[in-house]
């Protein structure tokens, strides 16, 4: 298994598109515990940070603040 900076640093642009698992192919059992679905999860996934959904490659990284996504659409929301 891959470190999580390992996991991080995958660069979407060269990756080998064969070691990326599709997003539609996880199979969680709702009714687990969250902890239980989270770790059935990333077991399934393998790189949570790097995917396919698809033919797109998805990256996803988090910023290093106290702002919630909540707070981001909210704002959003209110500048409409």
């Amino acid at each position: 298994m891959m470190s999580i900076e390992t996991m991080r640093s995958v660069n979407p642009r060269t990756v080998d598109r064969s070691t990326l698992v599709q997003r539609d192919s996880i199979r969680l059992e709702p009714s687990a515990p969250q902890n239980d679905r989270l770790r059935d999860f990333i077991q399934q996934i393998k790189n949570p940070y790097c995917y396919l959904d698809g033919k797109t490659v998805v990256k996803i990284s988090f910023s290093k603040t106290d702002t919630t996504l909540e707070d981001c659409l909210e704002h959003y929301l209110r500048g409409l």
